[in-house]
């Protein structure tokens, strides 16, 4: 997938500006794709040029001028060609894996400290997305909303980025906690 795929997805709903774009994908995307700002902007302006979007000015009196962005049907294609293109398994790339996987050789405080702040970023994801799920669905249960919600993609990829995030917790939670025990272990013998 490239980051253009995500950024059609992400117009799909509604026009959006880059700031709004950005401000979508920290919440919403950034479940499944994370990309910068500024890597944003840019893309913008490829998708636009390739005829993917199109881009209006939009005038506004005491702030400056935006530009609001919507998927074009060039667009739409190009979403149905990727999606009709198989999809690449999924893998762990994760800096903090590789020093776990190191820690009976290094410093455990350091792993234990930066697994604690993972669980504690983890937590606050968790909780973020629970909001978010709630203002998808509004006043109807997930299930209800699941069977007849106007659009479920968003929703099912905020469920995805949920699951993720309590994995992560559970696991930074759990690794801690086995460091910690083994730490105390040693330092009785």
């Amino acid at each position: 997938m490239a980051l253009r795929h995500a950024v059609l997805a992400a117009l799909l709903d509604e026009e959006l500006s880059g700031y709004q774009l950005a401000k979508a994908f920290d919440l919403g995307v950034a479940n499944f794709w994370h990309a910068l700002p500024q890597q944003l902007y840019a893309e913008l302006t490829r998708l636009e040029r390739d005829g993917l979007i199109a881009g209006r000015e939009v005038v506004q009196d005491t702030r400056p001028n935006k530009r609001l962005f919507t998927v074009t049907s060039a667009g739409l294609e190009e979403l149905e060609r990727f999606t009709a293109s198989a999809a690449k398994p999924s893998f762990i790339r994760d800096d903090l894996m590789v020093k776990v996987q190191a820690v009976d050789h290094v410093a455990a405080e350091t792993v234990i400290a930066q697994l604690t702040e993972r669980a504690a970023f983890a937590q606050a994801k968790i909780e973020l997305l629970g909001r978010l799920l709630h203002t998808l669905r509004g006043d109807r249960t997930e299930e209800e909303f699941l069977r007849h919600g106007e659009r479920v993609g968003p929703y099912l990829t905020c469920l995805r980025g949920l699951a993720f995030e309590r994995g992560n917790h559970d696991w930074c939670v759990r690794t801690a906690a086995l460091l910690k025990e083994r730490q105390a272990a040693h330092a009785r013998h």
